[in-house]
């Protein structure tokens, strides 16, 4: 934890931290006296989590109730945290969500929102908080991809489409900024225990499953190794590394014949 231990003292902003993959970055950063922004739509489950780290350290944690997948939520979070004079060192884009279902079985709202919140909150994010990292050259930004970046995903066609714009996006501005003291890393989880699953009406049965503790952990050490991207879990990685070796089409083709088992809308 030695990247973290050095922004004690600052301020991080975590979306979805209501609960999951965020609630466990919110944790992990409170511990290191890092002051928090914590957002999600969830009031309840936010204020708890405030009050839980609260009572354990001494830190600031402001809870901002908002749903990012709406169009102008990104700048009014930037708005309300000017007002505030609360300067981000450390952005976390954790919020955002899947269907897992043939491509014409879920509304295109739906689609419209997951787009939203996976691509275009994060981007908005991203481009608001980042010149002021740039000025004090250093920061952290932790975009949330997933396994499913690294190849094309029938039948979670647009998730998936949506964490390979999160991977590139994020590997791009690596380099881009490179040598100006900001680490972007792209975090790219499996199967994790959290409530995604739940959400996306995914089956998934019988596969492999991460701890969060394990997921923040892997990339806390990724972000001391400098590492662009990091792939929790063994199995997880040589699965993202099957794109590099398989041609497209018969990656295409066998990640069908697996998830088609596993959708059931």
């Amino acid at each position: 934890m030695d990247t973290l231990a050095s922004f004690k003292g600052s301020t991080a902003l975590i979306t979805g931290a209501s609960s999951g993959i965020g609630a466990g970055f919110a944790r992990v950063l409170a511990a290191c006296g890092i002051d928090l922004v914590i957002t999600a739509r969830s009031e309840q489950s936010l204020q708890d989590l405030a009050d839980e780290l609260k009572a354990l350290y001494d830190i600031e944690i402001d809870v901002v109730v908002l749903d990012l997948a709406q169009t102008d939520a990104p700048q009014k979070l930037f708005d309300h945290l000017q007002q505030h004079n609360k300067s981000i060192d450390i952005l976390i884009n954790n919020a955002g969500f899947g269907k897992w279902a043939k491509f014409l079985h879920q509304p295109l709202d739906s689609y419209r929102d997951m787009l939203n919140l996976n691509i275009q909150a994060l981007v908005d994010l991203t481009y608001l908080f980042l010149p002021a990292m740039l000025t004090q050259n250093k920061g952290i930004v932790i975009n949330l991809a997933s396994t499913a970046a690294f190849q094309p995903l029938p039948y979670i066609a647009v998730y998936g489409a949506s964490k390979s714009f999160v991977l590139n996006f994020s590997e791009a501005l690596a380099g881009e900024y490179a040598g100006q003291g900001i680490k972007f890393l792209a975090l790219c989880p499996g199967n994790t225990a959290t409530n995604f699953a739940q959400t996306a009406n995914a089956d998934t049965t019988g596969m492999a499953v991460s701890t969060v503790e394990d997921v923040v952990r892997a990339a806390i050490r990724a972000l001391d190794q400098n590492k662009l991207y990091c792939v929790p879990g063994k199995s997880n990685y040589f699965t993202a590394q099957l794109s590099r070796i398989l041609t497209r089409s018969a990656m295409i083709k066998m990640v069908s014949n697996m998830l088609k088992k596993r959708v059931t809308a």
